[in-house]
């Protein structure tokens, strides 16, 4: 499947305090987010699956399909569009198997030994990073930066041309244009939309400068 990732909105439990993550996710969805990904790494699995119907109830009628983090059994409960599974969660083929050939499948790409992994495996989309330093996780391995970016990128390119890729991590307006220029093709953001000021707004913002950042690209 196609994936248009140009700006991957990441409703995460901890932004909570701020407003309903099914609220969140919907004004995104309604700003220019282009896909959703919900993220809970401490919530029991019964707590997921009500969140996530509840996300997938708040964008109906938005076209913009969401992913779960790491979970393919609460993608499969909810009825969401796929799943984005890390280096220890469940290997892509199974999780294809088992999701169906239609469901939307992404990695996390970190390092080359990731890199050739999403090479081969039957996804729609990767996301490298943390490109720069982030306050929204926990993050034991040292940001990739921009060099690190296009090098892992150029790696994807090579063997998979038309897979779209994202990058992630601490990225502000003024850092998109160098990470679309250093070649990825959309940004996934948490802090920078849902604690801004005005989440429509700073989405709206965010597609605006990613779209430009991609015709100049060409």
């Amino acid at each position: 499947m196609k994936i248009d990732y140009r700006l991957n909105a990441l409703v995460d439990a901890s932004l909570a305090d701020i407003a309903p993550l099914p609220e969140l996710a919907a004004v995104a969805a309604r700003h220019g987010a282009t896909i959703i990904q919900y993220r809970d790494k401490h919530a029991s699995t019964r707590q997921m699956i009500e969140q996530a119907l509840l996300i997938v109830d708040a964008l109906k009628g938005t076209g913009v399909p969401l992913v779960i983090n790491d979970r393919v059994d609460v993608a499969l409960a909810s009825g969401a569009d796929g799943v984005h599974l890390g280096a220890d969660d469940m290997d892509a083929h199974t999780a294809r198997r088992l999701l169906g050939r239609d469901a939307v499948i992404g990695l996390t790409v970190k390092n080359k030994k990731d890199a050739e992994r999403a090479a081969i495996a039957p996804v729609d989309y990767a996301c490298i990073g943390g490109v720069f330093e982030t306050i929204s996780k926990v993050n034991p391995d040292a940001p990739v930066g921009l060099e690190g970016l296009q090098h892992l990128r150029h790696h994807l390119k090579q063997a998979r041309p038309d897979m779209p890729v994202g990058a992630i991590a601490g990225i502000t307006l003024k850092r998109v244009a160098p990470v679309i220029a250093a070649g990825a093709d959309g940004v996934a953001l948490i802090s920078a939309l849902f604690r801004a000021g005005d989440i429509a707004a700073a989405t709206r913002d965010f597609r605006r400068e990613v779209d430009h950042a991609l015709e100049a690209r060409g």
